[in-house]
Formats: structure tokens, sequence, C-alpha cells
């Protein structure tokens, strides 16, 4: 019996010396983890974004936004000229977006909206202003991506809400690789936490996803948003924000890129100047349609 083990030892070694005679290796980049970062328990992180968002009433910004089309299914892409403009945001759905022509300054786009709906007057060169009204939510869309921008892309993009009475969170541990300005230097890779924020359905015991925030452990600050359909199915929009500056009341990212995969388009906004909590005049989201002009309703 013991001379049966010792053989099965001596076979067993010499297979593993000869499976290491077929091995390779490879060089793969170098990654460390950052020297500080925080851990928190579900409760804590969902209350900072609870109290993050309810210090931002207001948001007046300067921007510069280039919007690009196109993606895998069309096997190009097109990025239009970048526009200077203004955004103005206040709670609960106030939203107004102005937008410039690049030679002459004046208007290329200025569309307002509440929690109604919205209108919208963007110039065409050559041709008269074009005129549209209609719904927050897109019920035929349309094969330019472009044409189904809606405004809660916008605000739902640049503000990153709290947990809602109605909703429950979830949270798990995730990590996300940062590359080095220095390519000599190695990979960042940074612990972050997902929280999820869901709804009940109408069925029992039944959870759908409405949001996932992504939030760095090192400074507990979100590096992306994604938000899921009606259903809890698909994402539709996919925020990134970086280069956080501090404003008096919050750090607020002065570069957010929006991404919307089904409709396979995106926007990249800038900030250069920013207000926050300012006093926003209800004619500053409004827009007067003038008389005799063609409206377009959009669906």
């Amino acid at each position: 019996m013991k001379r049966e083990f010792l053989l099965s030892a001596v076979v067993l070694a010499g297979s593993m010396g000869l499976a290491g005679c077929f091995s390779s290796t490879r060089i793969v980049q170098q990654t460390q983890a950052p020297e500080m970062y925080r851990s928190a328990s579900v409760e804590t992180v969902a209350q900072e974004v609870q109290d993050r968002d309810a210090k931002l009433q207001t948001l007046s910004a300067s921007v510069l936004i280039t919007a690009t089309t196109g993606g895998g299914r069309t096997g190009k892409e097109t990025t239009y000229t970048s526009l200077k403009g203004y955004i103005f945001v206040r709670k609960p759905r106030d939203l107004r977006v102005i937008l410039q022509a690049p030679v002459f300054g004046s208007r290329a786009l200025d569309m307002v909206s509440d929690q109604n709906g919205f209108t919208m007057m963007h110039a065409v060169i050559g041709h008269p202003d074009v005129w549209m009204q209609g719904s927050n939510v897109v019920t035929k869309p349309s094969a330019n991506g472009l044409e189904n921008l809606r405004p809660p892309v916008f605000f739902d993009s640049l503000l990153v809400p709290g947990v809602g009475p109605d909703e429950v969170v979830t949270m798990h541990e995730s990590t996300r690789l940062i590359q080095p300005t220095d390519k000599h230097k190695p990979v960042i890779e940074e612990p972050d936490y997902d929280l999820t924020v869901m709804k009940k359905t109408g069925k029992q015991g039944v959870l759908q996803t409405e949001r996932v925030i992504h939030i760095s452990r090192v400074n507990m600050l979100p590096y992306q948003q994604d938000i899921f359909d009606d259903k809890g199915v698909q994402v539709v929009t996919s925020a990134t924000y970086d280069k956080y500056q501090s404003n008096g009341v919050e750090d607020f990212p002065t570069l957010i890129n929006i991404s919307r995969p089904i409709d396979q388009y995106s926007l990249k906004i800038e900030v250069t100047k920013l207000t926050l909590n300012q006093k926003l005049e209800n004619d500053q989201f409004q827009l007067q349609i003038p008389a005799g002009v063609t409206v377009q309703k959009m669906q």
C-alpha cells in the first residue's frame, strides 16, 4: 500500500513538472490600489447622496457642448461643431438650455421645459426658425438619435438625485481602472461602491432597477450614473462625471459626458463657469412663440 502511494506521488509530481514545460508567462500592465480610501455602510452612502442632492436647488452654467451621433450599428460616428451656451436648472423640474451659433453668437437653439413638456426653437441657416413643442417622453422614436433628445436627458444627467421615499437601495463593492497620465506609472485600481436604486413594481416582491450610482471610495463622489428604462432592463442614459471643483455649495463636475446607447448619440458638456443656488426667476424659464409661426408637435 505504501509503495503504491509513493508511486502515485512520483507520477503526480512528474505530471506537474511536465505541465510546467507547456506554461507561458506574459507581461501585463501593473496596477496598484490608492493609498487611502473609505469604507462605509449602504445607509451612510445613500445618506451622503441624499445630502448632496438636497444642497443643490438651482444651477446656472456657462457650457461648451459637443454632440456626436452614430456608433457600431451605423459603422461611423459624426462629431458636430462645439457650441457655447448656457444651462439653467431649478428644482423640481425647470430647465432651460440656450446654445449659440459659432460665428455670430446668435441663438442656435433655445429650449425650456418643466414637468409637463417642452418648447424649443432652433435656427436653420437661410430659413425661418423652427419651433417645436412636445412631451418629455419620446413615443415615436426617430432614426436620427438627436431628434429623440428630450429635456430629462439634461436634467437627469446633470444632477444625481437622492433616494425617494418609495425607493429602496442595495450596494456592492467594485473597482475601476484609472489610466495614469504618465505611461511609466502603474494603473490605479480604485475601489468603488455601486449604489443601485430600485422601486417596487405592482407585482408583490418584485424590485425594478431605476439607477446605478458609481461612487469613488477615494473622495466618495459619483463618477458615473446609469439610468434604466421604464422596465428596469436596459441602460438608456449613462453619464460620467469628472474634474470636480469646489463651488462653495458643493463639489460639482466640470466635465460631464452623456451617452445614449440605444439612440446612438452622446453629449460632452464642459462647464466653464458655474453658480449654484442662485435665485432664478420664472421668466428665465419662459420662451414666447412668435405669432403666426407653425409649431411642430413632437411625439
